[in-house]
């Protein structure tokens, strides 16, 4: 089963469902896209404040409406502009994760990342591993609620 959902043929693709600081990564994105960098068209970056400002619920809640993987990217630590915002993402985000295996799901379908404003190159080769990962795991149906199976995240994000 999982290899005819993986197979090329199908046309399955995973939706990845990125947080992205405004201050950092979101700007390394921008970096990335200036410089004609490739990275999957399946990665739907939400620009947030900062990686610290990024609820939990927020996760679930991007699983639950059908992202196969979720990617929180945020200024390297000491980098912040709000000081412990990173600090405070990375003790809040590391428990998190370890939590999602007993909800059901497998942690390697969430990961967090520090990604600077400079680092466009390191943006896209993210991406394109997170991609690659979930692609590998396959889509996501454990966390998948049945009242938004009709509608994809990405017409939602539109």
């Amino acid at each position: 089963m999982s290899a005819a959902l993986n197979d090329p043929a199908t046309g399955w693709e995973p939706l990845i469902v990125a947080f992205c600081c405004n201050w950092c990564s979101y700007a390394g994105g921008d970096l990335a896209g200036t410089s004609r960098m490739k990275y999957p068209a399946n990665v739907k970056v939400i620009r947030v404040p900062c990686s610290g400002r990024i609820n939990p619920m927020f996760i679930l809640h991007a699983f639950q409406r059908g992202a196969d993987g979720v990617l929180v990217a945020g200024c390297h630590p000491g980098d912040c502009h709000y000081s412990t915002g990173n600090y405070h993402s990375r003790r809040r985000l590391s428990a998190f994760k370890r939590m999602l295996e007993f909800v059901g799901l497998e942690p390697e379908r969430f990961e967090v990342r520090w990604i600077s404003a400079s680092e466009g190159d390191k943006f896209a080769e993210v991406m394109e591993a997170m991609t690659g990962k979930i692609k590998a795991l396959g889509p996501n149906r454990k966390m998948r609620d049945a009242r938004w199976q009709s509608k994809s995240l990405s017409k939602q994000l539109k």
